[in-house]
């Protein structure tokens, strides 16, 4: 079994005002000054004469003129700028585009912060909005259900795409489970962790959830294949290697499936993340089922054990536990 989930992290440290300096609550921003910047200083008293220079003789009037030139320049000068920010403003809003533009998603701007999927509130993909692949189904399209509807039984597996113990269960049982499902012993219904991404880092285990879900919206078949593919021992990483990260990598390991070789929709919907809000709230899904490591089965809500309780690991310990589990029902 992997191992369970790594607890929370502390709280963040709260947010300073911008005018504050660490450690110093009480500093604000600089008092304004006694007079705008610019602006030349107030005149002295008047003289005994009345002059402006407290009597003495006045200077000549050509430096008065030319200060009062300089001001004058000065201000229409800042009129010209002012001018031109209003044109600039005008055009941007007359067709230029803002930024807000620039930075809105599908779902609205960038941080809106809406159940949705917008502003990631609920670690549901960030300011993208969510969609679902065809043939998923239960809220948020987490719940992946392949098989006949009318089975008798179900099986539940759980997995992180990531984990090595995942991989050597596809690799040992996977086939058994896909002829379970095409004869109709039971329908499976698939969840997915992203145990190794909080423990070690990185991201595969949810940008692979990501491509698995464009596989999905193909055909349940594709969906099935890619995930044999990406758990076989061709291609599956080592737990301290992230390569499902890189789409490239993802794309691939695509060229083992019939379906997606040359599928431009797939392709698209992998390079641009299409499914990755859907992949976040797959795996919000699994952290609220209360299984703690992957791989996990159950068989009609009881885990399934082979022989002296243990973990089934091979297809003819998988199916004497199914075989024994039905035949006791």
């Amino acid at each position: 079994m992997w191992p369970g989930q790594q607890p929370p992290g502390g709280e963040p440290n709260p947010q300073h005002h911008p005018h504050q300096q660490p450690g110093n609550p009480g500093a604000g921003p600089p008092p304004p000054p006694d007079r705008p910047p610019g602006f030349p200083p107030a005149p002295p008293p008047p003289g005994p004469d009345g002059g402006p220079w407290g009597g003495a003789p006045a200077p000549d009037a050509r430096p008065r003129r030319t200060g009062l030139t300089a001001v004058v320049a000065v201000a229409v000068a800042a009129a010209a700028v002012a001018g031109v920010l209003v044109i600039t403003d005008d055009g941007k809003d007359s067709g230029a585009g803002s930024a807000a533009d620039a930075v809105q998603g599908p779902s609205g701007p960038a941080g809106s912060g809406g159940p949705d999927g917008s502003g990631d509130p609920d670690g549901s993909g960030g300011s993208r909005k969510l969609v679902t692949p065809a043939h998923s189904s239960g809220p948020d399209g987490t719940t992946v259900v392949i098989g006949e509807a009318g089975a008798d039984h179900t099986l539940d597996l759980y997995e992180d795409l990531r984990c090595p113990p995942c991989a050597a269960f596809e690799q040992g049982v996977g086939p058994a489970i896909a002829e379970d499902i095409e004869d109709g012993t039971y329908k499976v219904s698939f969840h997915f962790a992203a145990i190794l991404d909080k423990n070690l880092g990185g991201s595969g285990s949810t940008n692979a959830l990501s491509a698995l879900g464009a596989a999905l919206d193909v055909s349940t078949d594709a969906f099935l294949d890619y995930k044999a593919a990406l758990m076989s021992a061709k291609h599956h990483p080592q737990e301290s290697e992230d390569s499902f990260s890189d789409d490239d990598y993802l794309l691939t390991v695509s060229q083992e499936v019939h379906a997606l070789r040359t599928n431009a929709s797939f392709r698209a919907a992998v390079r641009e993340g299409t499914y990755d809000p859907w992949a976040k709230k797959a795996v919000a899904a699994f952290d609220a089922s209360g299984v703690s490591g992957t791989p996990t089965v159950e068989l009609d809500g009881s885990p399934l054990r082979g022989s002296g309780g243990s973990f089934p690991v091979t297809a003819a310990e998988f199916r004497e536990a199914v075989n024994q589990r039905i035949k006791d029902d």
